[in-house]
């Protein structure tokens, strides 16, 4: 829907089962890029103009036109009007699978055209993840390169041959490196003279999110505004990371960070393990003391555990290809990536392998399960987040709006039954012999509390110990303060109880 919010009117764009999301829009909001998104990555592209009686296709075939035909993910992202109307400017993976900038013309829409990007000063693996529109030819383009994030100023040339020139590096270098942009804004100052004047938002992995002002000159460095800080702990206290990169099984490279207490704490010799699996799995563990994990993270680091933190196949950040590769098979060869990383951790000589312990949320939750279920000798506790255990009866639990997407990434609930149950950690539950924590929100919509519930029966059935702890005014998440600090509290006593400091 469209609407005016000075006279209330509603005008309809259109609907679809698949989100028909607005991801472009111009100026005056006359004109309008709606998408229809099938798995994540998977897009296509319509156009709405005022007079229209209904959008048309722009860019990408649906997916009642395929017929069982495979199409290549697009990964278009925003869609900047550029071209005096007459395109867009937008980030995808057309034909670049890590993301590349992309021109797309109203005269030809069935052409879109790769833009070459000149001056770029970051090196490692990651992607460009986002393009935004300053003020006429201007834009920033945003990477996310091994979980960092660089931003970058320059200036679009439409031309016969499309391009785009870096002007300066407003993130990646100096206090802005090794961390994560919260949010970027900016003002366009018109006298004397055209200028720009940035303000951003920068995180790390053991700093909180602070302010930062560009003035309005292009060589001037960036002022911080803000000095957060989390009171009572010393910052020194608090660990950065390292980098902890390994190749896998099938040669692939998979990101990882290691948290190790800080020296400052007086810890001696190798430290117990826990292993953290984030959610999704389309997501990803960055240097981000904003996020769910990273006070979790910190908070064991603090209590004497080292944090093994993988991005393994399925996550975001390092192209499509690589995020494609767990669709219709959680349970598979993600599984194997998980246990090369910890045959990679086991050489670390500041790390007691014999003290591991696993934990995720969400998608995190269910390769917790499967962990710990399939490979029971190789922990000592485990502790699921609100994950799923048996897939095909979560199928069925799931709001129906979620089934097209079930089908295509995790697999039809009828037709794939077989396949689903092999992947299953319910099929292998009987295997395990760790001790278990189980945390749930009551009011869980995409992971029902009664799937939690009765893995806890059906373990206590078996004689294994699991904890289980239920927030009644939670769903798919802790995001309640009081909540949180609960919940990183018992995760804690949980792992000193049974792995010790």
């Amino acid at each position: 829907m469209r609407v005016n919010l000075e006279t209330g009117k509603i005008t309809s764009l259109g609907k679809s089962l698949y989100g028909n999301r607005c991801i472009g829009v111009n100026a005056d909001h006359s004109k309008v890029i709606l998408a229809e998104g099938y798995t994540p990555g998977d897009i296509v592209l319509f156009y709405w103009e005022e007079g229209m009686k209904e959008r048309k296709l722009l860019y990408g075939t649906p997916l009642f036109e395929r017929g069982g035909r495979t199409v290549p993910p697009s990964g278009i992202d925003w869609c900047n009007f550029t071209n005096e109307d007459k395109g867009l400017l937008f980030v995808s993976s057309i034909f670049h699978d890590d993301g590349g900038l992309t021109f797309l013309g109203f005269d030809n829409p069935s052409k879109p055209v790769d833009v070459k990007i000149r001056g770029l000063k970051h090196s490692g693996v990651g992607e460009l993840v986002a393009s935004k529109k300053v003020d006429g030819n201007l834009f920033v383009l945003i990477y996310n390169i091994d979980g960092a994030s660089w931003v970058y100023e320059g200036t679009f040339n439409v031309g016969s041959s499309p391009s785009f020139t870096t002007t300066r590096t407003l993130c990646g270098l100096g206090a802005l490196s090794d961390g994560v942009i919260q949010g970027l804004d900016w003002q366009v100052i018109k006298v004397p003279s055209a200028t720009i004047e940035y303000v951003l938002s920068f995180t790390k992995a053991n700093v909180p999110s602070q302010l930062y002002l560009y003035p309005p000159s292009e060589n001037g460095p960036a002022t911080q505004l803000s000095d957060e800080r989390v009171l009572g702990i010393p910052s020194s206290y608090l660990s950065a990371g390292e980098d902890a990169s390994y190749t896998t099984w099938d040669g692939l490279r998979v990101s990882a960070r290691l948290y190790l207490p800080s020296p400052k704490l007086g810890y001696m010799g190798p430290r117990a393990l826990v292993e953290y699996v984030h959610g999704g799995p389309q997501g990803q563990e960055r240097p981000d003391f904003t996020w769910f994990s990273m006070p979790l993270i910190q908070n064991l680091t603090l209590n004497g555990f080292a944090v093994f933190v993988p991005n393994v196949r399925g996550s975001t950040g390092y192209g499509m290809r690589y995020m494609k590769l767990v669709d219709r098979d959680w349970g598979g060869n993600d599984v194997k990536d998980h246990l090369e990383g910890l045959k990679h951790i086991e050489k670390d000589p500041r790390i007691d392998s014999k003290r591991r312990a696993v934990v995720g949320r969400s998608y995190g939750g269910f390769m917790t399960l499967t962990l710990a279920s399939r490979f029971p000798n190789m922990w000592k506790a485990a502790v699921d987040m609100f994950g799923p255990y048996d897939l095909p009866k979560w199928a069925s639990r799931t709001p129906p709006s979620w089934m097209p997407y079930i089908r295509l990434a995790i697999g039809d609930p009828e037709k794939d039954r077989e396949m689903l149950l092999e992947h299953s950690p319910k099929t292998y539950l009987g295997n395990l012999t760790s001790p278990l924590m189980i945390i749930q929100g009551k009011n869980d919509p995409r992971v029902p509390e009664p799937e939690s519930a009765e893995i806890v029966a059906d373990l206590r059935k078996r004689g294994v110990q699991v904890d289980y702890l239920v927030f009644e005014d939670e769903g798919h998440d802790v995001l309640r303060f009081k909540n949180r600090v609960t919940c990183y509290s018992k995760i804690t006593e949980f792992f000193l109880k049974h792995l010790g400091s």
